[in-house]
């Protein structure tokens, strides 16, 4: 494998203004393809933004969703990628010939849709349904996984997906500074968001605390320190409906260490250069190797009940 240079953008969509988000996309495609990034990746749903689909019916879903790859919106993507000659990764709702309804993320590059990933564990809408397979690709010879927001913090997934093959693992989110069980969480001040250019410091306490970031830390490097790989982790800033989000769109190596973060109160991206060697390197290489499948396979694969809980979802 040779170096690859991968962007992990942030912005503020609009809900359902797919014309406004695919522009923005296209703007930074543009600049990070002129930076030299091959590929650049983008929030989960970005196309049509994503918690505003909480109070929607489910014909105004359906209207929303896209057929993949047949939609208007992957056309798009396409032209964008042939156009600066970058890869390009992002999500939207999918519908099927039967119209089930997916939270999808895709990656197309200059030869059209090269990957799709449908969320295995949903949740922002009853009418979604989970996906049922992992997800591992080729992009410009180094393998790539997708997993989407949740399927992240059930850690067999990252696992699973690092087995499979993957040495990069997208992961697009919508997530952070929304109310939950664990200390600190919460929403976070409108308000602070429109006043963030004469008080940003009061805003940044919020983002960088437990609300937002603090949080994160507590987690994602560690998903790609235990399985020696790379993570780009993606996420929107200001508002996504009526939540206020944080971005902190970050790359992390296989040591777990971040190599570059977004942390511009608005619209930004970040680009990291992704070598080889650290894959073999890191800890987490070493701690593979030494697996011992036969003590622990049948317990993972014990019957279990998936039950999926968002505390400001159920109160909401």
């Amino acid at each position: 494998m040779e170096k690859i240079k991968i962007a992990a953008a942030q912005f503020e969509n609009k809900n359902g203004d797919k014309k406004y988000n695919l522009a923005v996309i296209e703007e930074f495609s543009a600049k990070a393809a002129e930076q030299g990034s091959q590929a650049v990746a983008f929030h989960e749903c970005c196309i049509s933004a994503y918690s505003f689909a909480r109070n929607l019916s489910r014909e105004e879903m359906l209207a929303i969703a896209e057929y993949v790859p047949d939609g208007e919106s992957i056309t798009k993507l396409e032209t964008i990628s042939k156009k600066y000659g970058i890869a390009v990764l992002a999500g939207l709702f999918e519908k099927d010939e039967n119209d089930k309804l997916y939270n999808t993320y895709v990656c197309v590059n200059e030869s059209g849709m090269i990957a799709k990933f449908r969320k295995l564990h949903p949740f922002i809408s009853k009418y979604l349904s989970p996906g049922d397979s992992y997800c591992v690709f080729d992009l410009y010879g180094w393998k790539c996984g997708i997993l989407i927001c949740y399927d992240n913090n059930v850690i067999e997934n990252v696992r699973a997906t690092n087995l499979l093959g993957a040495d990069i693992i997208f992961m697009p989110h919508v997530t952070m500074c929304t109310p939950s069980s664990r200390p600190g969480a919460g929403f976070v001040d409108p308000a602070l968001w429109q006043n963030r250019e004469e008080d940003p410091t009061s805003l940044r306490l919020e983002f960088d605390g437990m609300k937002g970031r603090d949080w994160l830390m507590k987690w994602l490097p560690a998903r790609g320190y235990d399985n020696a790989a790379y993570v780009v982790f993606t996420n929107p800033i200001g508002m996504d409906d009526d939540q206020l989000k944080n971005g902190n769109s970050v790359i992390i190596d296989p040591f777990g260490d971040i190599i570059a973060e977004c942390r511009t109160l608005g619209n930004d991206f970040v680009s990291a250069i992704f070598t080889p060697d650290k894959l073999i390197q890191a800890g987490g290489y070493r701690y593979k190797t030494a697996r011992r499948p036969e003590l622990y396979g049948d317990i993972i694969s014990q019957p279990h009940t998936s039950h999926l809980k968002v505390v400001w979802l159920e109160k909401d």
